[in-house]
């Protein structure tokens, strides 16, 4: 009887370590800040391998700034990524706050929070396209540009006709009957003419008429 006491003793014993060994408590829980481009987040690893559901709360100091919730694997490799509603605050100490139902109640300090908020990431810039050469207009020939257009054609004065005076002949009318001309002169010489062809006229009938009473 005594020797059976003793391994009733030892079995629930070593069912109590094997119980606390796979009870969940706050050692099986970390929280890792990073950045993800402008965006703070906390990631909360649980390798809880009982299954259990742990509500996840970050703090700022007393400030709440995130919460998410995360269940254990039997793996243990559950874990839930937390996107803070604010920028890191340089030198602000964030804390994980554990709620296992009867079983966590506790903090644990977030690690590796940045000093700096979070940038966004930068893209880098996609080549440009290369501009394709436009099509030059084909240049204009000599002959196309010494070509009167349409336009200048048909502004282009009409040649006068036959039955036109020319303007050249008009001012050559008139330069013969202008003040300039020579036509007096040769009025005076006419009339001179005239006077001694009637004087010549004249002498030679009184002439015939005294020959013709001797």
């Amino acid at each position: 009887m005594r020797i059976l006491g003793v391994a009733s003793a030892s079995a629930a014993l070593a069912l109590g370590v094997a119980g606390n060994a796979l009870a969940c408590n706050i050692g099986d829980f970390d929280a890792v800040a990073s950045c993800d481009g402008a965006k703070a987040i906390v990631t909360v690893s649980d390798t809880d391998r009982t299954a259990n559901k742990a509500t996840v709360t970050i703090f700022l100091e007393d400030k709440q700034v995130g919460s998410g919730e995360v269940t254990g694997q039997k793996d243990g490799k559950a874990s839930v990524a937390i996107t803070l509603t604010e920028d890191w605050v340089s030198g602000g100490k964030y804390r994980a706050h554990i709620d296992v139902p009867t079983r966590v109640n506790s903090d644990t300090d977030v690690k590796s929070v940045p000093s700096e908020p979070c940038a966004p990431k930068s893209e880098s810039p996609s080549p440009s396209a290369s501009p394709e050469p436009s099509e030059s207009a084909p240049s204009a020939t000599p002959s196309d540009s010494a070509r009167p257009s349409e336009s200048e054609s048909s502004a282009a004065p009409a040649t006068p006709g036959d039955n036109q005076p020319s303007a050249a002949a008009g001012e050559s009318n008139l330069a013969e009957t202008g003040a300039n001309s020579n036509t007096p002169m040769i009025a005076g010489i006419a009339g001179a003419f005239v006077v001694v062809g009637g004087g010549a006229v004249f002498f030679g009938m009184r002439r015939r008429g005294a020959s013709k009473a001797s």
